[in-house]
């Protein structure tokens, strides 16, 4: 790759995910430690990012501002889909499962269609992608609208969700960062938490983008998790680092090993 490619992949990388270190860069662009930090430095000179402890930060990013739905089901499309497409072979025919809000949980739904399940949700796209299959019972429990990920929460929907038992929770979140799983929304954190301590198995959906970053609001350890799901493009670094926490599947996983 020559140096204007590799600058300009730096660039887009860091636009995208906001936050990046050296060494996630390292892995994505198989160069050394120092061709990465003298890029990094140039393109600061230049004015086209600022440089942080270990690494580097997009001119745009805010971590105070939550994505709305919309913009959510333009992200790491194909990342989300990969994702959803694993953590579906871990569910059989029926079980009982909560699932949860977010767009990568949403096209979980999409591959349950056609299967013998029962589902519990307070997401509103997922009920209503479930409820036109005549093979799924599907169950949306009442609560506060959040425009933001057509969820619904608050203490009705708390009230609700602790009187049932899963074999299995799916749900996602904002960001984890070592052993904490965080999301933006207090309310949607808490009923989170409900769902997972009533579950049999409790699984994180996750892109490779969400590993090392943070929100407002941490709502789970990642050591009382089963499993996360990602995608095959989580780094090595970062897949050995975490994988110290939980059990981590991706596509080059034994896939059947959790079942």
């Amino acid at each position: 790759m020559l140096k204007k490619e590799r600058l300009l992949r730096i660039i887009e990388i860091i636009d995208q995910r906001g936050i990046v270190t050296v060494n996630e860069l390292i892995d994505y662009l198989d160069v050394s430690d120092m061709t990465i930090r003298r890029d990094l430095d140039e393109l600061e000179s230049s004015g086209k990012l600022l440089r942080i402890h270990g690494g580097a930060q997009s001119l745009t990013y805010s971590a105070t501002q939550e994505l709305s739905h919309n913009e959510k089901t333009t992200i790491q499309i194909d990342d989300k889909k990969e994702v959803a497409k694993l953590a579906a072979k871990s569910i059989e025919d029926n079980e009982t499962l909560f699932i949860g809000p977010g767009t990568t949980i949403e096209l979980l739904a999409h591959e349950l269609t056609n299967r013998k399940v029962r589902v519990i949700t307070n997401n509103l796209p997922v009920f209503d992608i479930l409820q036109q299959n005549d093979t799924v019972d599907v169950s949306l429990i009442g609560g506060d609208y959040r425009k933001n990920t057509k969820a619904l929460v608050g203490p009705i929907a708390n009230m609700m969700l602790k009187k049932f038992n899963f074999s299995k929770a799916f749900i996602s979140s904002n960001g984890v960062h070592n052993e904490e799983i965080s999301t933006y929304s207090i309310e949607e954190g808490e009923l989170q938490q409900i769902a997972l301590n009533n579950a049999h198995q409790k699984y994180l959906l996750i892109d490779n983008f969400k590993f090392n970053r943070d929100d407002f609001y941490v709502f789970y350890n990642l050591h009382d998790i089963d499993y996360v799901v990602t995608d095959s493009k989580i780094t090595p670094n970062v897949y050995r680092h975490y994988s110290q926490y939980v059990e981590i599947l991706k596509n080059n996983n034994n896939e059947d090993k959790h079942k």
